[in-house]
């Protein structure tokens, strides 16, 4: 018996920003799902208007397992998470032996197309996925202070900062056409 799936499903149980009062709880499944909408949309933004050669299906895949070791090891919140290089080295290895955990529950014959998944090793995957990561946290941020929850708003300023470091053009593509619609009501994107 094997159990990697099972263990996927309980994702929903996992819930982000345990350091700040949230308005509206988010899960590692539902960001997940984000993220991967997020990293599909910047894929083929970056082909069709930057000259690319992403596979948008293969970003969108790792997007979709980025948080999966979340399942053992829980969500470490940012300002602890990247509090020194010493913790944050340690938590890196702690979220090795997550992902071999997790590889560990699958039958031989899946584990390599899993690991690819888990422990992505094209650059340009991980710098998509690692952007739509940042940009999910930073629209959280702004529904968050769309509800008066002013508890997001230096969130909101020193998330979009590390976003915007990234320098990538499809990430300012992003920001430019769609951004402005997350600040608005349904009744106002008509």
């Amino acid at each position: 018996m094997h159990h990697f799936f099972a263990y996927l499903s309980r994702m929903r149980f996992i819930d982000r920003w345990a350091l700040m009062r949230n308005s509206e709880k988010e899960n590692i499944q539902e960001h997940s799902h984000q993220v991967a909408v997020l990293a599909h949309a910047l894929a083929v933004i970056r082909n069709e208007y930057f000259g690319g050669h992403t596979d948008p299906g293969q970003v969108a895949a790792v997007a979709l397992y980025h948080d999966a070791p979340e399942i053992i090891t829980g969500d470490l919140p940012t300002p602890i998470k990247y509090y020194n290089p010493a913790i944050c080295d340690a938590y890196r290895q702690v979220e090795q032996v997550a992902v071999e955990k997790l590889l560990g529950m699958l039958p031989e014959k899946l584990r390599p197309t899993y690991e690819q998944l888990l422990s992505p090793t094209d650059p340009e995957v991980e710098q998509l996925v690692k952007a739509a990561d940042k940009l999910s946290a930073w629209i959280k941020c702004i529904e968050e202070l769309k509800a008066g929850n002013m508890e997001f708003r230096s969130a909101a300023k020193e998330t979009e900062k590390a976003l915007d470091s990234y320098q990538l053009p499809e990430v300012a593509f992003f920001k430019e056409q769609f951004m402005e619609s997350f600040r608005l009501t349904l009744d106002e994107m008509e």
